[in-house]
């Protein structure tokens, strides 16, 4: 089985988020796993010229975007056993930041013709074309309209992937021929809401729908969730399946990573006091082995929680004994009043701002509990991460959340969670964890059945596997 991964980031190539976790890892999984999966994305001006140097120019094709055409390159890279093709145009790529142009619109629906008018001239012919989010979103509407009666592209299957239902690709009905070059007969596609809106024509067209957890896939069919997508949704559900992403389970070890203070595993994890200690150290935090830890690393945002945190933690820092760190940036709001905390809890409290990859690890490893109480979360990879370093998470149960921790109230979860978004019962979750930390042989047994779970993305990669056959076999 052969399979086109179309994704507008990747890495090592270029990322701004998880989407690009995502396209470094499953398809490298999914090859693993003797599926044919090569991936396509644009030659951005950010992608490193060490990958640039081991890059083959393989063709040069011009596509079609509306009224005009636009000259193509295609370049060919490998990275972890896959082979990578970057679409090359430096009028649309040659540019500061991936995303946030004022022609983003076209530069995709470049992007998604390209994917689409390479493939004879690469001689790979997928059985199945995976898109990713509103930027390829353009691929299977451009498949049905375009191509799908075209004898050499004939019986291609295609899936769309919603990673964040927030983000849809709305534009003016004036862009649907002069840039996309819709014509006027399937305009009725793209339309909703008195707008264009990329991810519903997706949606309409493509052969199956996906999303990055099973409770996430129940979830945008409800309004609050939806971001008013949950009607064609609901109509078209019978398309719609929910997998969960996996981590990277050979850069994310304890046992391996260079950026922790200490090695350990679950085999034998007494380790994970001495980065509890240099964590300490480090963020002039009261060097005290016998209180709990808890760590967040995320975005600054609302929908992250952090208006949650901010109700609460004066009552938390009142309460307990616990110390509490963070790490992140967004909102002016929330850095504000982190820094404030910071003053006001010394050697209690720490907030970090920007992305630090090296501390975030640190705050993993070094970490009792991980703290993440999102208003919505599609997947979430920290918690997985946290577990893999034997951090507990406390989490609220919605989207990946959900699917991937269970509480560990009945002696066999991994974590702790709480259902209703408010800050008391967040708290009453935290104060949960933490008598826990107390319980000495308890939290041990439940350390070592975190640290043992597999949040691999073999697990994933199977899974797509089988909705890939069941897709082909239709």
């Amino acid at each position: 089985m052969k399979v086109l991964y179309c994704t507008s980031e990747a890495r090592p190539f270029a990322a701004t988020g998880g989407l690009a976790d995502v396209a470094g890892s499953l398809p490298q999984a999914l090859r693993e796993r003797l599926i044919g999966c090569r991936v396509v994305m644009p030659l951005y001006e950010e992608v490193p010229q060490e990958l640039r140097d081991n890059m083959r120019f393989v063709t040069s094709l011009s596509v079609p975007v509306a009224w005009r055409r636009q000259y193509c390159g295609v370049f060919e890279a490998r990275s972890g056993g896959v082979i990578y093709y970057l679409i090359d145009n430096q009028y649309y790529f040659k540019r500061k930041g991936l995303y946030g142009h004022y022609d983003d619109a076209e530069r995709f629906a470049f992007l998604s013709r390209a994917a689409l008018e390479m493939l004879p001239y690469i001689d790979f012919k997928p059985d199945i074309i995976h898109c990713n989010d509103w930027q390829t979103a353009l691929v299977p509407i451009y498949y049905s309209i375009f191509y799908a009666n075209n004898e050499w592209y004939r019986g291609i299957k295609t899936i769309i992937t919603i990673h964040n239902i927030q983000y849809q690709g709305k534009y003016g009905k004036e862009l649907v021929e002069d840039v996309l070059g819709i014509p006027k007969s399937e305009n009725h596609i793209l339309e909703y809401d008195d707008c264009v809106n990329l991810m519903k024509g997706a949606i309409e067209t493509a052969h199956r729908v996906t999303t990055v957890s099973p409770t996430y896939a129940q979830e945008i069919l409800d309004p609050w969730y939806s971001h008013e997508l949950d009607g064609i949704l609901r109509e078209r559900s019978w398309k719609l399946t929910g997998i969960l992403n996996g981590i990277d389970t050979v850069s994310y070890d304890p046992a391996t990573d260079k950026d922790i203070y200490a090695n350990y595993s679950a085999d034998d994890f007494s380790n994970k006091a001495e980065n509890k200690r240099a964590l300490q150290e480090r963020l002039c935090l009261a060097q005290d082995p016998d209180v709990p830890l808890i760590g967040m690393v995320t975005r600054m945002v609302a929908h992250k929680g952090l208006d949650l945190v901010k109700e609460a933690l004066d009552q938390l820092m009142w309460e307990t004994n616990a110390q509490f760190v963070i790490l992140g940036s967004g909102d002016f709001e929330y850095e504000n009043f982190f820094r404030d905390m910071q003053n006001k809890y010394p050697g209690r409290l720490c907030a970090c701002f920007g992305f630090v990859p090296e501390l975030s690890r640190k705050i993993y490893a070094g970490a009792d509990i991980f703290l993440m109480p999102s208003k919505s979360e599609p997947c979430g990879l920290a918690q997985m991460i946290s577990l893999r370093y034997g951090t507990i998470p406390v989490v609220r149960e919605t989207g990946g959340l959900k699917d991937s921790i269970q509480d560990s109230g009945d002696g066999y979860g991994n974590g702790f969670t709480f259902r209703t978004y408010n800050s008391g019962d967040m708290l009453h979750a935290l104060h949960r964890a933490i008598d826990g930390y107390y319980n000495r042989d308890g939290w041990r047994i439940l350390v070592e059945r975190a640290m043992r779970c597999d949040n691999s993305w073999g697990k994933s990669a199977n899974e797509y596997i089988r909705l890939y056959r069941e897709l082909v076999k239709e």
